[in-house]
């Protein structure tokens, strides 16, 4: 038997313990945030999550919107024929090129967040996971776990027993895992 190991081990536990016991002594409750919807897009966009999108490409959308503006998309059914493809890609890239987007970059970013609402579906996401730190009956602060992904506009934000009392901020980026994350929460 290991009793290094052992030691070890039980340190940790009587640490752990002493912690929890302290956290117990601040009167502190976690309580479990819930988050719904915040996968609407603007109307300007026809469904296509352009924060997302230009999160990724790490440009502000309205330079994708400005070079999306140039497609001409095909029959989401058929898709484009070869030469709509060529020339809607080349549209894209005589503006997007201008930010470093290159060719690859922006196969990768179009596949990944491609979907089709019709069949409702979406693009890949994450739920976010945080709990809000509850003292004497009130909201004094949150813990966020996990940002999640995927969010292209604020989701509704509930805490069991505190109607209407946060507001999520989000955070895009080039990295797909936490691009559309939950950022902050704030007390309205």
């Amino acid at each position: 038997m290991n009793f290094r190991r052992l030691s070890y081990g039980l340190l940790l536990i009587i640490l752990g313990l002493a912690c929890a016991k302290a956290q117990n002594r601040t009167g502190i409750t976690r309580v479990p945030v819930v988050f719904s919807g915040g996968h609407e897009t603007d109307p300007r966009d026809h469904g296509r999550p352009v924060v997302l999108i230009a999160g990724a490409l790490g440009i502000p959308p309205e330079v994708f919107r400005d070079a999306f503006s140039r497609v001409h998309p095909a029959n989401p059914e058929k898709g484009p024929v070869p030469a709509e493809a060529q020339a809607n890609k080349a549209a894209l890239l005589a503006t997007l090129g201008k930010y470093g987007v290159t060719n690859e970059r922006l196969d990768q970013v179009s596949d990944y967040y491609r979907y089709v609402a019709s069949r409702n579906k979406l693009w890949p996401t994450q739920p976010a996971v945080a709990y809000a730190m509850v003292q004497g009956g009130k909201i004094v602060g949150y813990e966020i776990v996990n940002g999640g992904a995927g969010y292209s506009s604020n989701p509704d934000i509930t805490v069991p027993g505190f109607p209407d009392h946060a507001v999520a901020q989000l955070a895009y980026g080039k990295n797909f895992e936490n691009n559309g994350s939950i950022r902050s929460i704030i007390s309205r």
